[in-house]
């Protein structure tokens, strides 16, 4: 197999090729390896490769995703692995127990070959900390990548590998999905287990899942991984079918509200505003009824008690790194958003953050009520088309991180509150030939509609054959 149709295949495909005998892991692993090399250097995603796993592997193996590589985000995954969290603070830690996430991939035969970057402490919109650098977006190498599963999204953007794990606690898989061109699905809370993590990690914010180039590997890996581990605190209703059936159903026409208009009150950029209007247009002419609507919420309460829910469990997050290695938290080992961040959370009070959960609840209860009219909500997925590199700096003097949140976040990290699944497709680009992702949110519990409309919205629309600049066909073919 060469290095083009290596990339070329999604994780579907290359399972499909295992199963037929016609590659075999070891030779996945050799090209996922090869790719690191080739393409790396000139992005900056991937800052560990496990070459002790590349060879002898099951020439058969079980899983529906045998034989697959994938890579690992910088955050606590698999036992053994160093978790630096993209932070100097945490330099040389080494998570002590599986993820249930990683023990579902790897059941599922899937290969985790390596870790890509993140921002500190997976906080910022940025992947660009002092620990591993900045990394770039293989669609223009000058751009952002957002965060905080910006290595995540580069690596699979530039053909390194089919899908990669990432995190999302207010749109850090959605964020670089849309910056690089990807499938990025948040999926309900607790559709798949947080373990050994509680169940209701900030406070129900965080969600795991991965990164994908299409809908059907998105489609697989949930159906590989979905389900509550043994002693979680919250269980949610399984799916009625396995989500790979799901996406061959043929449904009927949606009710789709969308919007093109910050909650915020931030200003959409004009060419990302114009792809969710043609976005709707483009779900009107599939038969789908279509109209300008978005939920109903009080934002300044809501983005308040956001900030008092971040610093809190952020603060907590970093003191129990810094006792486990016996650092002291500071200017000289941690960035400047994370270090106020810290701070801040450092000296809130239990009243500010049981005041911030109730106002959580309020806004989850408002928000829900447009679901009552509607299947679907469309929105951006950000306000903004990728910026250069260091445009959002988490280091740079005076830098707030909610200020450079804002931009990214703004359309996402709702979702996270109310725990429903929504999803960024590739659909659009920017002016300038970057790609913009549309967000798509569903139902709670009913990851099946979004993906079933995302297939729909695939075929009208393809996207797998766009490949950014920066790609292991361009630069071994």
């Amino acid at each position: 197999m060469s290095p083009e149709d290596y990339a070329s295949q999604d994780a579907t495909g290359l399972a499909g090729l295992v199963r037929r005998g016609e590659v075999t892991p070891d030779e996945l692993a050799r090209l996922a390896l090869e790719a690191i090399a080739t393409v790396n250097p000139r992005i900056n995603c991937v800052i560990d490769c496990f070459l002790e796993r590349a060879e002898g592997l099951p020439v058969r193996p079980d899983g529906p995703l045998g034989g697959v590589p994938y890579l690992g985000k910088d955050l606590p995954f698999e036992k053994g692995v160093k978790a630096e969290m993209g932070s100097q603070l945490a330099q040389g830690y080494v998570c002590t127990e599986d993820t249930e996430l990683a023990i579902r991939l790897r059941r599922a035969g899937a290969v985790n070959l390596g870790r890509t970057t993140t921002s500190e402490f997976a906080l910022a919109a940025a992947t660009e900390n002092r620990l591993t650098g900045r990394t770039c977006n293989p669609w223009n190498p000058d751009r952002s990548v957002a965060g905080s599963s910006g290595g995540a999204a580069a690596s699979v953007a530039s053909g390194i590998v089919p899908f990669a794990q990432g995190s999302d606690a207010g749109g850090s898989i959605r964020m670089p999905a849309s910056f690089c061109g990807l499938v990025g699905l948040k999926p309900t809370r607790a559709r798949v287990p947080l373990a050994p993590a509680p169940t209701l990690a900030y406070a129900g914010l965080n969600n795991v899942f991965v990164l994908t180039r299409s809908v059907r590997d998105c489609a697989a890996v949930l159906d590989a991984v979905e389900g509550p581990a043994r002693g979680d605190a919250v269980e949610i209703p399984r799916p009625a079918r396995p989500y790979c059936s799901e996406i061959e159903r043929v449904h009927g026409p949606l009710r789709i509200g969308f919007t093109d208009e910050a909650w915020s009150g931030l200003t959409v950029d004009r060419d990302v505003a114009e792809a969710v209007r043609r976005t709707a247009v483009l779900c009107e002419s599939l038969g789908h009824h279509v109209e300008e609507a978005a939920p109903a919420f009080d934002y300044e309460p809501y983005i308040a008690a956001q900030k008092v829910l971040w610093q809190s469990f952020t603060a907590h997050d970093i003191a129990a790194v810094a006792r486990e290695l016996g650092r002291t938290p500071g200017l000289d080992n941690l960035q400047t958003t994370t270090w106020n961040c810290y701070r801040r959370g450092m000296a809130l009070e239990a009243g500010a953050l049981m005041a911030a959960l109730d106002v959580y609840n309020e806004i989850t209860r408002a928000v829900g009520a447009f679901w009552d009219h509607y299947d679907i909500l469309l929105t951006p997925t950000c306000t903004i088309a990728p910026r250069p590199l260091g445009t959002f700096d988490p280091d740079g003097e005076g830098a707030d991180l909610f200020d450079q949140l804002g931009a990214h976040e703004t359309f996402t990290a709702l979702f996270n509150a109310t725990g429903q699944p929504a999803i960024s497709l590739p659909l659009e680009e920017s002016d300038d030939g970057m790609p913009v992702g549309m967000q798509f949110v569903g139902r709670f519990g009913d990851e099946a509609t979004l993906l079933r409309l995302a297939v729909e919205l695939e075929q009208a629309r393809p996207w797998a054959l766009r490949r950014p600049a920066v790609h292991v066909a361009n630069l071994t073919g």
